[in-house]
């Protein structure tokens, strides 16, 4: 179900990030493993943002801090939120350079347990969420997206992009968001391109606020993005005594696909005992008068 019970901006979500129907047994081994539902009011059986108790809602030890960099560690304890298996995380914030943000993931786990970690951040480049994202201006390095069903679960089917879904050429957020899949503005995973750049990431988005012409370009070496419009928003208090409404920001959630665990052709969000999860993603800022061009 990919309805926002919580609007609050989410950090870091966890542990399977985005919407996951019900799960199929041969993953949840004894009956009390079962994925359960933060969405209890919405009678639905799916799960979301790594259940009730989710990464986001845990305390994170410091690990390591420096003037440029941060490193939390969290360990889950096996059963946690239905989840199999004690997983050991760790994610490291670091300012490579002033106009950069680079975020870092790991995890190990000590049995076969789904782990689709992500950030949760919404970003409004005008005035930090007092005002909708609507005028900012996006573009998505995909050419592909995985629709959804009436619970806002991929159907499995990775679909050539048309019409309201298709964001490959810069226009405003606003402009198609009325006719997004579901109606209700964008939630939606989006299929990024292969790798090809040295370092072994790809492009993901790049979003340009026209007033302040403060802009913002995502890369990452995940699969997928999941592109939200802040549709739940419903005033929420923020910093200062903000109030974020509906469309007060939107999030670029790098990711493995939702509901990977139940489509064997969505790449793998399973991590096995011996494997390390990794998961790069950086985020570069900067200002100019125009639309930023070229590749990013």
């Amino acid at each position: 179900m990919a309805a926002k019970s919580n609007p609050q901006p989410d950090p870091l979500s966890q542990s399977v990030s985005q919407s996951v129907s019900q799960p199929r047994p041969h993953f949840y081994p004894r009956p009390a493993h079962r994925a359960r539902t933060n969405l209890p009011a919405f009678g639905c059986t799916d799960h979301l943002h790594g259940g009730l108790v989710g990464f986001d809602k845990q305390v994170w030890s410091c690990e390591a801090r420096s003037e440029t960099s941060l490193t939390l560690a969290l360990l889950s304890p096996d059963g946690a939120e239905g989840y199999p298996g004690a997983v050991a995380a760790r994610v490291t914030y670091s300012l490579p350079s002033p106009t950069q943000l680079k975020i870092e993931y790991s995890a190990t786990t000590d049995a076969p347990t789904p782990l689709n970690l992500t950030n949760h951040t919404y970003w409004n480049l005008a005035d930090g969420g007092a005002s909708s994202v609507l005028a900012h201006e996006i573009e998505l390095a995909a050419d592909f997206y995985t629709p959804v069903d009436e619970t806002s679960i991929p159907t499995g089917e990775i679909r050539a992009l048309s019409g309201a879904m298709d964001l490959r050429q810069r226009g405003r957020v606003g402009r198609s968001i009325a006719d997004a899949d579901q109606g209700m503005g964008y939630d939606h995973n989006y299929v990024l391109r292969a790798l090809e750049a040295a370092d072994g990431l790809r492009p993901v988005a790049r979003v340009w606020e026209p007033a302040s012409g403060r802009w913002m370009a995502v890369r990452t070496d995940q699969p997928g993005v999941q592109y939200y419009t802040g549709n739940y928003l419903d005033g929420v208090a923020g910093r200062g005594g903000t109030a974020y409404g509906k469309h007060h920001g939107l999030c670029l959630e790098t990711q493995r696909f939702p509901d990977s665990v139940n489509r064997s052709h969505f790449p793998s969000a399973i991590l096995r005992p011996g494997e390390v999860y990794t998961h790069t993603t950086v985020h570069q800022f900067g200002a100019s008068r125009t639309p930023p061009e070229g590749p990013y």
